[in-house]
């Protein structure tokens, strides 16, 4: 947890051609994609387009983003995963957590961790 009380793991993100970036992103339960990333980190990576999204805003507003394809190092494996571009912080969605068991320690610099079958994964 930080001070301002967001929960952050760290990530390791692999573009097509082998490029990583190590990132730290928020936990968004509310987000039930699999990881959003900026534009500049997914330039950086060189991520292939996938296809458009579109989503539902807090406002009723519906807007489109455009998704691309990373690898993420995930429970000590690779995962090919779904990225949104989206101007925020990196999040972590609901998918990315489907099948796991998510702990937050809810204080300043409390503990993060995500476990499978009885081991720790993050």
């Amino acid at each position: 947890m930080t001070t301002e009380g967001e929960a952050i793991i760290r990530l390791t993100v692999r573009g097509p051609t082998g490029q990583e970036s190590k990132i730290e992103a928020v936990i968004d339960t509310g987000f039930d994609g699999w990881l959003s990333l900026p534009p500049d980190t997914i330039a950086e990576l060189e991520l292939p387009w996938s296809s458009l999204g579109r989503a539902a805003l807090a406002d009723g507003r519906k807007i489109d983003y455009d998704l691309y394809k990373a690898v993420v190092l995930w429970d000590r494996r690779q995962r090919l995963i779904e990225v949104d571009e989206a101007d925020t912080a990196p999040l972590v969605g609901m998918a990315m957590l489907e099948g796991f068991e998510l702990n937050v320690q809810v204080w300043s610099r409390g503990k993060v961790t995500i476990t499978t079958r009885g081991r720790r994964s993050r």
